[in-house]
């Protein structure tokens, strides 16, 4: 009798998408993806580092779980606020071009970030009273059994191997599922450019955290310092996922 095939997984994107993607498959090579517990399935929340683009499009081309992702509004809200964004604060503020350079760049890259991240289903992040719509449309994500990937890296002074600080908006998304009677799983995860491996540290449920760790500074603060973690351990020390 003949084996049954397991259907591969795939995101829950539009089909254009998905071909634009294969595309760029040819552009960033898989990881491997080591988790040092469970792998995430479904309803937790995913915090990683940002290497700019190279982490979301990572994920997003290879993740074998559901996922939608955190992002800046800038990036979600019209060629012309991505645009701004991507030269004043991306390229010249965050990566450090030359402004002139970045605008002249900006004028290729920004049509076809538009296109990626209007296929990606960008989950508009804000600084303000807006936030409470971000965690509104993730927490439908979450019902239907999505997990959410959070870059809560300060990335103000650019994307650093080790990472500054935290910004704590999960733990309000993480709050608000609980009140909901949904304990989200917490991963948090590191990618790391020089040997493509992608370390998952073993998920803690928010209830455990939040008795660990009552504020919600101090807890962004201690889960920094584990994904910090993940990008100095020596390789051979992690185990490989099987």
């Amino acid at each position: 009798m003949s084996k049954k095939k397991t259907k591969k997984f795939r995101q829950d994107r539009k089909l254009w998408f998905r071909i634009f993607k294969t595309i760029l498959k040819i552009r960033y090579r898989k990881p491997n993806f080591i988790y040092l517990g469970d792998k995430p399935t479904s309803q937790s929340i995913i915090l990683s580092n940002h290497i700019g683009a190279r982490v979301p499009l990572t994920l997003e081309l290879y993740a074998d779980f559901p996922i939608r992702f955190w992002g800046t509004h800038e990036m979600n809200t019209g060629l012309r606020n991505m645009y701004r964004y991507q030269t004043k604060t991306y390229y010249h503020g965050k990566k450090g071009w030359n402004i002139h350079l970045a605008r002249l760049f900006c004028l290729l890259a920004s049509p076809l970030t538009n296109i990626f991240y209007k296929g990606l289903r960008l989950i508009s992040t804000y600084q303000d009273y807006r936030l409470r719509a971000t965690t509104q449309e993730s927490l439908e994500v979450i019902q239907n059994g999505g997990n959410i990937v959070v870059f809560p890296e300060d990335s103000s002074e650019g994307y650093l191997d080790e990472m500054k600080s935290f910004y704590a908006g999960f733990a309000l998304l993480a709050e608000r599922a609980l009140k909901l009677g949904i304990d989200m799983p917490i991963y948090v995860s590191y990618l790391r450019p020089k040997d493509n491996t992608y370390v998952y540290e073993k998920p803690i449920l928010y209830s455990e955290l939040k008795k660990q760790i009552p504020d919600k500074h101090d807890m962004a603060k201690y889960l920094l310092d584990k994904a910090n973690s993940l990008g100095k351990v020596k390789l051979k020390e992690l185990k490989s996922e099987t």
